[in-house]
């Protein structure tokens, strides 16, 4: 029993054969068990393999029963600016709160699983198809390219949420190469540099309408990765701020994204894999429940979309709605947020809401039948343009005259107040405050408050130390016990060497 449970727990190599993905090009869906051996014999199988690496995206997605509990919410819960309307479990309640997460926590083992499973993918399909003959070599190297920027994402995702971590670049090919001790965050840093460098090689065009992985959305990446090895908990400093602000720039320069003139234009169907998306989480309605447009839902229910009754799992707080100037074109009702809703199957009815809720994810399609085909955007244009600023800002000494950055923060910002007068200059502060407003609630602000020991505090509207802050709807104050998650206690019972946990 142990043993089976140890080739579920790493997703042995075979595992890619047994995909059931949401993604709209996974064209093959093979049941069986077959070897590596036995399965790069052909072109489309290698593609199919080389698909089945994007699978671990989807898996960020999964949720209990699909009624609002997407295990992407916790990690807003933490951030500290969203509550959740309905009932909290105590699982839950430990990201909510922030009581301290415990290693027995199911969400917590699920992160981590999102992380090791596709990670064996991606190593998998980057040794079988480096040895492969029967593609040609530019073939070759774009599907490296798509598996080395994958295998990064995942290894980056887990690095900032667990610190060290086991850092494994083979197949599994048998029990005794599953039990590795944890490798120094710096190794893992240093693995995901690696791996992103590599994909820059691969010769992939700047953007991707079919959604898979493209040279803006490994040079966004690897701008991610500069920025988070400049601050916590590496604190690389200026040489990486340099890093960071220069693939940001090389995004920008290459011409090939742009922010959309109006915000519903992010969510509609039309736009997706394209001008200011860089990179997304595909779905397909035929496979895909609705975890975000009905976990979404007012709670208790109102009659605004077919079965409304799964709703309640992510609310935006009262007070971060009202931290946006009111002015700002991202708090009228359905941009950002929504305070009315017409009543489903009757139009002409307004349902106004008590609270705001959040409309970022609002499907058209699933309102009326129950099936949510939305992509999920994971970079768009807009954060590369906060990036560049931010970057900069640091790198001058908390603010810049710097022309590039303080014209890509404005773009961001004229968007949303567009009679608001170009600055001269911007500061860190400033730009860490728009990346609170226009990346709300897409699963990045507590990636930011990892790598900058900053929070927002939507009250005072200030950017605050993150350390003895304590947000509305935690019991605590943040502490450095609390940025980094636990080991799962399943893990470490399967393999001991992973020790025990410490504080980043």
């Amino acid at each position: 029993m142990k043993n089976k449970a140890l080739v579920w727990m790493c997703g042995l190599l075979s595992a890619i054969m047994a995909f059931t993905s949401c993604t709209n090009f996974l064209e093959e869906d093979p049941k069986t068990f077959l070897s590596p051996s036995e399965y790069y014999t052909t072109e489309n199988q290698i593609k199919a393999a080389v698909d089945g690496t994007y699978d671990g995206l989807d898996d960020l997605l999964s949720s209990d029963l699909e009624i609002a509990t997407v295990h992407l919410f916790n990690l807003e819960y933490l951030v500290g600016t969203s509550y959740r309307p309905r009932a909290a479990g105590n699982e839950q309640n430990q990201f909510l709160l922030l009581s301290g997460l415990e290693e027995s926590n199911g969400i917590i083992r699920n992160f981590w699983k999102t992380t090791f499973f596709p990670l064996e993918n991606c190593n998998s399909v980057i040794q079988n198809v480096s040895a492969t003959d029967i593609i040609s070599e530019s073939q070759k190297a774009k599907y490296l390219g798509e598996a080395y920027f994958l295998r990064a994402y995942y290894y980056f995702q887990g690095v900032q949420l667990f610190g060290d971590i086991p850092l494994k670049t083979e197949p599994t090919v048998d029990l005794n190469t599953v039990k590795i001790p944890r490798s120094p965050k710096e190794d893992i840093y240093n693995q995901i540099v690696e791996d992103l460098k590599k994909a820059e090689q691969s010769g992939l065009d700047w953007s991707d309408k079919t959604g898979h992985v493209s040279m803006g959305a490994i040079k966004t990446l690897l701008a991610k990765v500069y920025l988070t090895m400049a601050g916590y908990p590496l604190q690389k400093g200026n040489e990486y701020y340099q890093l960071a602000y220069e693939k940001a720039k090389e995004v920008i320069d290459s011409g090939a994204f742009s922010l959309f003139a109006d915000y519903k234009d992010l969510r509609a169907s039309e736009n997706e894999n394209s001008g200011e998306h860089i990179f997304m989480i595909q779905r397909e309605a035929q496979d895909a429940g609705a975890p975000f447009h009905f976990g979404l839902l007012p709670y208790p229910e109102q009659p605004i979309s077919i079965t409304p009754a799964y709703g309640g799992g992510l609310a935006p707080r009262k007070e971060f709605y009202e931290s946006y100037d009111d002015q700002d074109i991202r708090k009228r009702n359905e941009e950002f947020f929504y305070t009315s809703k017409p009543k489903y199957g009757d139009p002409e009815t307004t349902i106004t809401l008590d609270v705001p809720y959040l409309c970022k994810y609002w499907d058209e399609n699933a309102e009326s039948t129950g099936k949510s085909g939305a992509n999920i955007p994971v970079y768009r244009y807009a954060d590369v343009l906060l990036m560049c600023a931010e970057a900069k800002a640091t790198l001058d000494g908390g603010s810049t005259s710097d022309a590039i950055a303080v014209d890509a923060y404005f773009q961001v910002r004229h968007r949303a107040l567009p009679n608001e007068a170009r600055p001269t200059s911007i500061t860190v502060d400033q730009v860490l405050k728009e990346r609170a407003w226009e990346l709300c609630y897409e699963f990045t602000g507590w990636y930011d408050m990892l790598r900058t020991h900053r929070a927002f505090d939507p009250v005072s509207k200030q950017m605050v130390d993150l350390f003895g802050y304590q947000a509305v709807n935690h019991t605590y104050p943040f502490k450095e016990s609390d940025l980094v998650f636990p080991v799962p206690l399943r893990e470490k019972e399967l393999n001991p060497l992973l020790g025990e946990d410490v504080v980043r």
